[in-house]
């Protein structure tokens, strides 16, 4: 895997925002995304939102987004060259 950019919580959600997952709530510094596909299936992240996120924070994030956005895609908006 190549080096991970040092991002912030509402730059990965920004990144999300790109792939139709919204907002639904927000507890505390955690935001929790979601989208709905078309055959009603749910898909569910989980967000911290501080002001930079650690590295195993951050591959933890782009580990379990993996499950729902090709790592094609996500690729380019997480890591740097």
């Amino acid at each position: 895997m190549p080096k991970l950019r040092v991002l912030s919580g509402r730059d990965v959600v920004r990144i999300f925002s790109h792939f139709a997952f919204t907002t639904i709530s927000q507890r505390g510094s955690h935001v929790k995304l979601q989208r709905i596909l078309t055959d009603g299936t749910r898909q569910t992240l989980t967000i911290p939102t501080h002001y930079e996120l650690d590295r195993g924070t951050l591959k933890a994030i782009y580990r379990q987004a993996q499950r729902y956005v090709a790592e094609g895609e996500l690729r380019p908006h997480f890591c740097g060259e």
